[in-house]
């Protein structure tokens, strides 16, 4: 089963650059049927409402359940004292399973990372360059497992793509995926130190194709184990075990949650047009 794990979709509210407006899901599906893609990760593009944007990925993903997999999308500034509730409703409504968070926004917090925690899900955090910022993340919340987007620098600072093959050697919870990463051979040197158990496939689609991302994986030309690894098996064995779907007494933050003392347990309803809770039993989207 071939993965991507890093694209865009829906509408931003900005509309300042292509990344803030628009990622339309029609090209994409064309090009990543073509490829041979069986399932993508996707998540919001920016917005300065992730609670609606996130709403709008969820309504994408019920139109295509079996080919999409969401993640929950968060500024981990501006919507501090709610992300407990905006992760949970995503996770146990849409059955999103992670939470994305871009260093041009704000890096991820505690509070992000504690959510991540509770719920068992990978956090893909774009670090914009600074990679930095791994060393203090990856120590701390060892339970939380970090995929670090572009090999750390979607704009080819080779000093923070470099430090990221360091981090992925030495940190168990750290990983990368290789949108949009146009040194190759930082690839290579990524798989052949830190192991393909450690590598994504991404294609920071729409706007990259998914189909000429996924030819950068086949020219590493990898045991077969090792590729699988990479184009699937490695996302499939991140998102597995996110408690998704939960149903019965609502979840609260524990105890030490760092959010902001506002009301945790209160969680959003959906927006119009949202599917909300799944019918006991009925489990199709993420059957894996």
């Amino acid at each position: 089963m071939i993965i991507d794990s890093h694209c865009h979709v829906g509408k931003g509210d900005r509309m300042t650059a292509p990344w803030n407006t628009d990622a339309p899901i029609g090209p994409y599906l064309r090009r990543a049927r073509a490829a041979g893609i069986d399932k993508t990760i996707v998540f919001a593009v920016f917005h300065t409402d992730y609670a609606q944007a996130n709403a709008h990925v969820a309504r994408i993903v019920s139109r295509y359940p079996h080919r999409f997999i969401g993640f929950a999308f968060v500024h981990a500034g501006r919507d501090a004292g709610r992300i407990f509730p905006m992760v949970q409703h995503a996770v146990r409504h849409w059955r999103f399973r992670g939470i994305k968070v871009h260093g041009y926004d704000a890096m991820p917090t505690r509070e992000v990372c504690e959510a991540a925690r509770a719920f068992r899900l990978p956090i893909l955090a774009d670090v914009v360059g600074r990679a930095e910022v791994v060393d203090m993340l990856a120590p701390q919340y060892p339970d939380v497992n970090f995929i670090i987007p572009h090999l750390g620098s979607f704009g080819d600072d080779w000093q923070a793509q470099q430090r990221v093959v360091d981090q992925l050697v030495r940190y168990p919870n750290v990983y990368t995926d290789t949108a949009g990463v146009r040194r190759f051979d930082y690839i290579v040197q990524a798989i052949k130190r830190a192991g393909p158990h450690k590598v994504l496939y991404g294609s920071d689609g729409p706007w990259l194709h998914p189909g000429l991302e996924l030819h950068k994986i086949r020219l590493l030309g990898l045991p077969r184990e090792a590729e699988e690894l990479i184009l699937g098996g490695n996302a499939l064995r991140l998102i597995r075990d996110a408690r998704v779907g939960v149903e019965g007494k609502m979840m609260r933050p524990p105890a030490d949650y760092a959010g902001s003392g506002r009301r945790h347990d209160v969680v959003p309803q959906p927006a119009e047009g949202v599917i909300g809770p799944k019918p006991p039993g009925t489990q199709l989207e993420y059957q894996l």
